[in-house]
């Protein structure tokens, strides 16, 4: 255990950056992905940027996860604010 609580909030802000990041590739890759299945394209590509991207969210998460719970609630925390920005990214998109 670190004898330095400030080191471990001060992580903080750097894994919610770090699961921002992270959301923002994941859900870019599931858009590519939704446009190449409707747009009839490769099911082997389809497939490979499905396993990559839940590899990637998986992997980030668990490195997230060895800094203890806070640090994978604010990793976690930066992939839904990116879910929800690339949600509205979307939204302006059709309108």
């Amino acid at each position: 255990m670190d004898d330095r609580p400030m080191t471990g909030l001060l992580a903080l802000p750097l894994c919610f950056l770090g699961g921002l990041l992270l959301g923002l590739v994941h859900f870019s890759a599931l858009r590519a992905t939704a446009a190449l299945i409707v747009g009839g394209g490769s099911a082997l590509l389809g497939l490979v940027l499905t396993l990559g991207r839940v590899a990637l969210l998986g992997a980030g998460l668990c490195a997230a996860a060895q800094g203890g719970a806070l640090a994978l609630l604010a990793a976690a925390a930066g992939v839904l604010v990116a879910r929800a920005l690339m949600l509205r990214r979307g939204r302006v998109a059709d309108a």
